[in-house]
């Protein structure tokens, strides 16, 4: 195990450095710049507007200071490799928007992302797999069809509409005024308050943006883990189990579960990006500031050194999170043994 664990590291460096390559060429290689954007300002509209010489002529001069300012005057490898050393030292440089630190920026907002997705994540498990077993163990029952028709109308509902529709009407719009409609705290929140009054307005604020991100979620994983614990109970050591004499909850339990939790498993890679760029929407729509917020604004202001620096830690999450997929899946499923050969 441990010499896997090396081994997927050492791999993991070429692939993180090969995926930040693509990264920065995108960005790089985009229309535009955010040195156009600075000189467009004192045109008050586009570059290429109709003014005269003089005036052109300073355009022009500035935009070759900002461009020489945030190295864009550079060749592309240049540039690369000048950001790539940087990277390496967590220094992601300032950011073109408002001349702060970059990584200052990305760690005060992200313990609020991180709390927003992983109770989001945790909410789907929770509620997902309970669904998918007891989908899968009572097959075209009444509860079986219900599960089946709410999950397939969740999966198909536009986050963006179900969070406008959410706010007009249960966040104080023209009918209720049950959640509030943004923000982590309220505007009275006070340090002075108890602790338990703190986690009451926080869980109160956090509860309607945590079912938005999830409902989704926790649709489509209950129906993978609906299909997989009916693949597995198909299989012939189920039937032997059963045969054995042992009790329907210990053969779903002891040998059909774990096995149906081996997909489970593998999303994991595809849910930890998610914990950066999978709340984009919910916290923009309920001005919560988060990374998700900051990378939206960033793409708007063309601000390269944020969002690159949110990319590569969208990046390094997805590596990590097929690394922890592959060692859980050992966990799972004893078969598994990494860096030893099978007898």
């Amino acid at each position: 195990m441990f010499s896997y664990v090396v081994q997927r590291l050492a791999l993991m460096i070429p692939t993180f450095i090969g995926v930040t390559l693509i990264g920065f060429l995108i960005m790089r290689l985009a229309p535009g710049d955010p040195a156009e954007l600075r000189a467009a300002g004192g045109l008050g509209g586009a570059r290429d507007a109709a003014i005269s010489d003089d005036k052109r002529s300073g355009v022009d001069e500035a935009l070759a200071q900002w461009r020489a300012q945030y190295g864009l005057d550079q060749p592309l490898h240049i540039q690369y490799v000048v950001w790539l050393k940087n990277l390496f030292t967590l220094s992601f440089g300032e950011s073109f928007k408002d001349n702060q630190s970059v990584w200052n920026k990305i760690l005060e907002r992200l313990p609020v992302t991180v709390k927003l997705n992983l109770w989001s994540i945790f909410v789907v498990y929770v509620v997902a797999i309970p669904l998918g077993i007891y989908s899968a163990t009572h097959p075209n029952s009444f509860a079986d069809q219900i599960t089946t028709l709410a999950a397939f109308i969740l999966f198909a509902v536009p986050l963006v509409w179900a969070a406008t529709m959410a706010i007009v009407f249960i966040c104080g719009g023209d009918f209720y005024y049950l959640f509030p409609p943004g923000g982590l705290e309220s505007l009275d929140y006070s340090e002075n308050w108890p602790l338990w009054q703190k986690w009451k307005d926080h869980a109160w604020h956090l509860f309607l943006p945590v079912v938005l991100l999830s409902y989704d979620g926790f649709a489509g994983m209950s129906r993978y883990m609906r299909s997989s614990m009916l693949e597995v109970l198909r299989q012939d050591y189920v039937q032997v189990a059963r045969a054995k004499g042992l009790r329907e909850g210990v053969v779903i339990m002891k040998h059909v579960l774990r096995n149906s939790l081996i997909p489970q498993v593998t999303i994991l890679a595809s849910i930890l990006p998610g914990v950066i760029g999978g709340s984009i929407i919910i916290e923009s729509i309920f001005s919560i500031p988060g990374l998700g917020q900051l990378g939206f604004e960033s793409v708007l202001a063309r601000d390269y050194p944020t969002i690159l620096a949110l990319f590569t830690v969208s990046a390094l999450l997805t590596l990590v999170g097929i690394l922890i997929s592959d060692l859980l899946l050992a966990a799972v499923d004893p078969r598994i043994a990494f860096g030893r050969r099978q007898s």
